[in-house]
């Protein structure tokens, strides 16, 4: 048996490559949008990919099922769940698919695929037992998705606080325990094989080893050793999440109807300094900084978002740019491919041109307007906190204000203030913080770009609390 783990290491996202050498046929679990990565990892082991399998409808990105599908090559999903979580661009298509159920199975020469009903992350989650028959008559290892993980479960309050469905959080929760309570009786030299590692916002506490086994996730996995009893689980599992970014939503939403087809990997144009000119004039494009902080700080283009090329960079931009929306780009040449692969892997097709950092520096040579924005420090917090003209707003995660805060701040989380940004004080200078900067200058640009008036306050959090008033 053939087996290859893909990392990308900005979603924190596994996706799964198995053959069967003896027949030179493989299938993929979990594939991303761009689905040729998988099929030259296939070709260079002289395999092709007959099939590719998901094991629930993708909240964190646009599955590259349906750019299987329409290749011609078998998908299978789950048919598990009611009737709101089904793939309904597959149900009636004339796509070549298998909609499973629990226990059904499938082969890959000689390689058995078994599905299980993991609900609870979502209600249609399938896991896959996998045995490799040429070696043997039981399954090695189990690609779990997003129910285990190396550290964690996946979080059951998705459905709720990401795609809008009301009271779903506890019962989801209820239900994941007895999904648990099934891994208790797996065997544990199983495999683990999950679908996220460290850095994804599927759950709150994942681990950055790739993969475990069954035994020793029961023994020091922490949600898992909370499923002492259901009610301690529930309480466990549900406090601290992190709130989900913006295009969650909207991912549940397209992964379930049917995703966009790709037409190949988009080609964005490099600007002239004209165009620049006249895209910033006309201002009703988005303009989509990748530079540093510090770089955005000190000159950045009117009405540009930032989201730094780096492993937030999804999530920022996710949570401040729509589907509809016409991007460009201000990012190094050697980068460009990368920025608009990681795009459309959250559906930001339209990404039309860019011009990199040495023609914005040009461009503000030739008289082009640039914009600053004010950087502080926590001593800028301490002098201007109680000034009624000045108001401190912390965009770290809920659970982390309420551990430790600013006296009289208030708390918006940064994935979430396209929904939030309503209830800022439009009225006052914001002092934008959060544990270290990154967050924070993300959520500055994007109020800035609103009209409001904001500070970023680049500095760390973890030294002021040490010694200033905090709650």
């Amino acid at each position: 048996m053939y087996f290859k783990q893909f990392f990308d290491d900005k979603l924190a996202q596994y996706a799964y490559l198995i053959g069967c050498q003896a027949n030179g046929t493989a299938v993929v679990i979990d594939p991303m949008r761009d689905i040729d990565q998988y099929i030259n990892a296939a070709a260079k082991e002289n395999l092709t990919i007959v099939a590719a399998a998901d094991t629930h409808i993708h909240a964190d990105y646009i599955s590259g099922l349906r750019e299987f599908a329409e290749r011609g090559v078998k998908v299978y999903a789950s048919d598990e769940g009611d009737k709101d979580w089904k793939y309904e661009w597959l149900t009636g298509s004339n796509y070549d698919y298998e909609l499973l159920n629990n226990g059904d199975t499938f082969n890959i020469g000689n390689i058995t695929f078994r599905a299980w009903h993991t609900p609870g992350h979502t209600p249609e989650h399938l896991s896959y037992f996998i045995t490799d028959g040429a070696a043997a008559d039981e399954p090695m290892g189990i690609a779990t998705g997003d129910f285990v993980f190396v550290g964690d479960v996946g979080r059951p309050d998705l459905l709720e606080s990401a795609a809008g469905q009301k009271d779903v959080m506890e019962p989801s929760a209820r239900t994941l325990f007895k999904s648990v309570e099934s891994f208790k009786e797996v065997p544990e030299y199983l495999q683990i094989w999950p679908g996220h590692g460290a850095g994804s916002a599927c759950g709150k506490a994942l681990g950055a080893i790739p993969e475990s086994t069954v035994g020793y996730e029961l023994r020091y996995n922490n949600s898992l050793k909370s499923a002492t009893s259901e009610d301690n689980f529930v309480e466990f599992i549900l406090e601290g999440q992190p709130e989900p970014p913006m295009y969650f939503a909207r991912m549940k939403r397209d992964n379930k109807m049917g995703p966009k087809l790709l037409d190949g990997i988009p080609q964005p144009d490099r600007l002239t300094l004209g165009q620049l000119k006249h895209i910033v004039a006309e201002g009703s494009s988005t303009l989509l900084d990748t530079r540093s902080k510090e770089a955005f700080a000190d000159g950045h283009l009117p009405g540009s978002l930032l989201s730094t090329l780096n492993k937030q960079f999804n999530t920022a931009a996710g949570s401040y740019i729509t589907e509809e929306e016409t991007i460009y780009l201000v990012v190094e040449e050697h980068n460009v491919r990368e920025a608009v692969i990681d795009l459309i892997r959250i559906g930001l097709d339209n990404v039309e041109g860019y011009v990199t950092p040495a023609d914005l520096q040009m461009y503000a040579n030739q008289g082009g307007e640039l914009n600053k924005l004010e950087v502080g420090t926590f001593e800028t917090v301490e002098e201007k906190k109680d000034d009624p003209q000045f108001k401190v707003l912390d965009v770290r995660k809920a659970s982390e204000f309420e551990e430790r805060h600013v006296e009289g701040a208030l708390n918006f989380a940064h994935t979430r203030l396209m929904e939030t940004r309503s209830e800022i004080p439009s009225d006052k200078t914001l002092l934008v913080h959060c544990q270290s900067g990154g967050r924070s200058s993300v959520a500055s640009a994007f109020l800035a770009k609103h009209g409001h008036d904001v500070v970023l306050i680049d500095d760390n959090f973890d030294t002021y609390k040490q010694k200033a008033k905090t709650v």
